[in-house]
């Protein structure tokens, strides 16, 4: 009797579609029921009868068709029939099992159950493990199937105990699987991805392939769940192939479906319905109701994507009474919840909110906190719709509440931030509506709400990596974890240098790709064991998660007398601005954001244009962002908190509003760059107490980049190692466009800088001794200015690819990793209280929704710098140079904050007619804190 996967649907994102998820349905094996029927068969013509139906039950059943499962039933049922009148308890346990499961394919659920329950109780009775751990882990999926999912939980559970008794590592890696595919519903996805971590390690040791696709599949859908795509396409690409092998079309119509649904996330909407349809054919080949309705109503989608509204609703209305028939309640409030949005878009509200209000019982049913999130989202938008905003903000203060609960069950930062990305259009929209609310009542405070929600919903994961830097939490942890992560750190350098050394000799691509499968699989293994160090940490446990600041907490904590916040909020309809002093707050709506990214798009052409000294898109985007607010201004300092596309604006070249020539901003103004108003108060608060560096100064300054570089001459160098050695920069470099020339500046740049500070106080760190080892090295904790005068990398598909480039030859002649890597940022400990990157595009980073630029800053930051100055696009090595002699001058001689100082230099610069340009003084900005 062979093992077959029982497919348990996922539907957490009706919003765009819904995604196949597996639990296990087991039998035992083919070896299991020989030795069964040589116990139990004798020279009794009744029962060689029965085992000749039971066989030939189990070859119609193994067909796998709609109409052959039929035939075997009916063939089961006579079996189980003689058996019972043989009293032949064994095979009447073999026999219902199998009529449970096919009623489970048939989405029979309750039917399932009576069988399997029944199954359950006479395997029981024989003493039988083996069959009672596969029966309690068939009841187990039909329950998930029922969504009763704690019911679930505890018969996987029970199965998991039993399997680990016998020692049975295959179906251990099953139940292991199963109690994951309960947590993701459960919507505690840290704790699926640790169960399906286990399991997929064991699938791999015992070599179970279709197990192992089933585990990739489901990790996969976590990666999609939390909004990180390529991830999951990359799970599901190494799942598909695996079934395809094994030819399990179930397994294979699953991971079609979910492929599509990735495809369909990035809107490539006939990528995704070629795969829907392909996953469909399948379903209805097999007979899977489940799998029919969840491919239906996820075709449906596309056309909702597609505007095609009509054909969306047709899908959607085929796929229900399928939901309904296998009794599935998640999959019915997912369709409930879609039609509902189709009737929206037809102009039919109480249409819409007909099925909303069907929706919403059912999440809360099978316990989908973020399903009912979504539906009373929907609600509060046809609400506000009809002009009821009351109503509507009720809704949406639940809306909010749910989601803060569900983004701290996320342990791991980075799928935190992936969620908290998908989830960015319920803060959108509650901020628009409590704006549309102070319109009506503006002195009831609606406008402070808003800021405080446009607080809270931007830089939350940095705001917990402020407070995780300063807790070290690795204290207390298990002393074996630290010694894995150590271990895993040389497996990722001995992999790295592996690759450098295929490189370098004839190679084929298959290696190339076998050895980049490897690193990936290191470096999940990695984060997943970071994940692991943090929750099972003592001083981890003990953090309080912190809180974005209030408008008073800002006015008090933040702000002074001189000193004007200005935060903006960019909306699909409408963006708005806020103006806080330490005594005010005043607010301003703006156009939407497409608006706004139309002008900001041709002013960074214009800004990067070396001959441009004035542009009419930077008179433009003023008049759009800081004209409503001119008489506001006056000369004081301007702390900006941006959104969207304004991230990559640098303000201090925006024209003052009213000039009748080009003024900049920076003409009147010092203007700090933040990801949040909050994160200054939380830099500032780490800040407090610390004690200043002993030393002054440390510069990092003309790398050696090329093996053609003249310092090389004379030396012994290997041939044919490219100077990029290392995987990590090779990539970066590939995908940031750069090219790794000496940069001759920047030493004159770097002893004009150090010629301000006593030699006794700096460090020089010039030629191949601008090196990694030296940037990582503990010495570095001793300066309170660090300073990196070379090339930036910028690597928005992987941010943590990004980096600054560093000496790639040792004084020898021999390669070195020269990359200090994001990650390797992230491990610094400093005491700096300055982070200067002269360097191209430091500034930049990926641009995550709800958090930003996720790039340099952030990992200096973390390190320890409450300040970084970084530019935001590649920056001319001369004027640069000349630049930063300014700024340090101003800086260390004449007693100037680094926030005035980077602006006096700024200035002096611009009044150079040879500089006017704003390219070649405008791209660097101060980040953090500016007192």
């Amino acid at each position: 009797m062979r093992q077959m996967g029982n497919l348990r649907q996922w539907l957490f994102l009706p919003l765009v579609a819904s995604i196949a998820l597996f639990s296990e349905f087991s039998f035992v094996s083919a070896e299991q029921y020989t030795q069964h029927t040589a116990q139990t068969t004798v020279a009794n013509p009744t029962q060689a009868n029965a085992d000749q139906i039971y066989q030939q039950a189990k070859e119609l059943y193994e067909q796998g068709t709609a109409a052959s499962l039929q035939q075997a039933l009916i063939k089961f049922e006579q079996a189980l029939s003689f058996y019972r009148s043989l009293g032949d308890i064994s095979s009447q346990s073999f026999t219902l099992g199998h009529i449970g499961k096919i009623y489970s394919d048939f989405g029979e659920l309750q039917k399932a159950l009576s069988y399997l329950n029944q199954t359950l109780s006479l395997r029981r009775q024989l003493g039988d493990k083996t069959g009672e751990t596969i029966t309690l882990s068939n009841i187990g999926a039909v329950y998930s199937d029922l969504g009763e999912l704690q019911k679930a939980l505890d018969f996987y559970h029970q199965a998991l105990s039993l399997n680990r008794q016998m020692g049975d590592k295959t179906r251990e890696a099953r139940s292991l699987n199963n109690i994951g595919s309960v947590y993701i519903d459960l919507e505690e996805s840290q704790k699926a991805l640790d169960y399906f971590h286990q399991s997929l390690l064991l699938r791999r040791q015992v070599e179970d392939k279709i197990g192992e696709a089933r585990t990739l599949n489901n990790i996969g859908k976590i990666y999609l769940d939390l909004g990180a795509q390529q991830k999951a396409l990359e799970y599901f690409n190494q799942s598909l192939p695996l079934y395809q092998q094994k030819g399990d079309k179930a397994g294979e119509a699953v991971a079609l479906n979910n492929i599509a649904s990735v495809y369909l996330s990035w809107r490539e909407q006939q990528k995704a319905l070629n795969y829907y349809q392909q996953s469909l054919s399948l379903r209805k080949q097999l007979g899977d109701k489940l799998g029919e309705a969840l491919t239906l109503n996820n075709i449906g989608a596309v056309y909702t994507d597609l505007a095609e509204k009509q054909k969306a609703l047709d899908y959607f209305n085929q796929s229900l009474p399928l939901f309904e028939i296998v009794g599935n309640k998640l999959g019915l409030a997912a369709t409930l919840n879609n039609i509902g949005k189709i009737y929206i878009s037809l102009g039919e509200p109480q249409k819409a909110l007909n099925n909303f209000q069907k929706s919403l019982p059912l999440y809360q049913q099978v316990g989908n906190r973020g399903g009912e999130a979504l539906t009373l989202y929907h609600v509060a938008t046809v609400q506000a719709n009809q002009g009821n905003l009351d109503a509507a903000l009720t809704q949406m203060k639940t809306v909010i509440s749910i989601v803060e609960k569900l983004r701290t069950k996320v342990d791991s930062q980075e799928l935190r931030t992936a969620y908290f990305a998908t989830v960015q259009d319920y803060y959108q929209f509650y901020i628009d509506l409590l704006m549309q609310l102070h319109k009506q009542k503006p002195s009831q405070g609606y406008d402070a709400l808003a800021l405080e929600t446009s607080e809270r919903a931007r830089a939350r994961s940095l705001l917990e990596l402020l407070t995780e830097a300063k807790a070290d939490i690795r204290q207390g942890v298990e002393p074996r974890l630290l010694t894995q992560e150590q271990e895993l750190r040389q497996k990722l350098d001995a992999a790295e240098q592996r690759w450098i050394k295929l490189l370098t000799n004839k190679y084929n691509e298959a290696q190339l790709q076998a050895l980049d499968k490897e690193i990936s699989e290191l470096l999940e293994q990695y984060k997943q064991l970071q994940t692991k160090i943090r929750t099972t940490s003592p001083r981890y446990a003990a953090l309080t998660q912190p809180q974005p600041l209030s408008l008073s907490q800002i006015q008090q904590q933040v702000l002074d007398d001189n000193t004007l916040l200005l935060e903006y909020s960019l909306g699909e309809k409408r963006s708005y601005l806020w103006a806080v002093t330490n005594k005010s707050i005043i607010s301003y709506e703006l156009p939407k954001r497409a608006e706004i990214a139309a002008v900001v798009q041709k002013l960074r052409r214009d800004l990067t244009t070396p001959y441009l000294t004035e542009s009419p898109s930077l008179e433009a985007l003023s008049q759009i962002i800081l004209a409503p607010i001119a008489q506001q201004l006056g000369n004081k300092r301007l702390l900006i908190v941006s959104d969207g596309t304004l991230e990559y604006v640098p303000f201090a070249a925006l024209n003052i509003p009213g000039s009748r020539n080009y003024q900049p901003l920076l003409a009147n103004h010092e203007v700090i760059h933040l990801p949040s108003a909050s994160t200054v108060a939380f830099l500032r608060q780490d800040n407090k107490q610390r004690q200043p560096a002993p030393q002054v100064l440390a510069v990092f300054a003309d790398p050696v980049f090329s093996r053609d570089d003249e310092r090389l001459q004379g030396k012994t160098k290997p041939s044919n190692l490219p100077a990029t050695e290392t995987i990590a920069l090779t990539r970066a470099a590939t995908n940031s466009d750069i090219n790794f020339e000496r940069l001759n500046f920047t030493r004159k740049e770097a002893e004009q800088i150090l010629s301000l500070v006593p030699a006794t106080k700096s460090k020089q760190a010039f030629d191949f001794n601008a090196s990694r080892t030296i940037a990582i090295s503990k010495e570095l904790n001793q300066y309170q200015i660090i300073h990196f005068a070379t090339h930036g990398i910028l690597n928005s598909q992987n941010p943590t690819l990004s980096g600054v480039v560093l000496s790639l030859f040792d004084n020898q002649g021999t390669p070195q990793n020269g990359f200090l890597r994001l990650h390797d940022i992230f491990n610094l400990n400093l005491q700096a209280e300055l982070v200067v990157l002269s360097a191209c595009q430091t500034g930049l980073g990926e641009e995550v929704r709800g958090e930003g630029l996720v790039g340099l800053t952030r990992g200096f930051m973390y390190a320890g710098s409450p300040r970084v100055v970084v530019s935001l696009w590649s920056v001319d090595d001369q004027a640069t140079s000349e630049l930063m002699a300014g700024f340090y001058k101003k800086m260390l001689k004449e007693g100037f904050k680094p926030a005035a100082a980077l602006r006096a230099a700024q200035l002096e610069i611009w009044r150079n007619q040879k500089y006017a340009a704003p390219y070649y003084w405008a791209a660097f900005t101060m980040q953090g804190e500016w007192k």
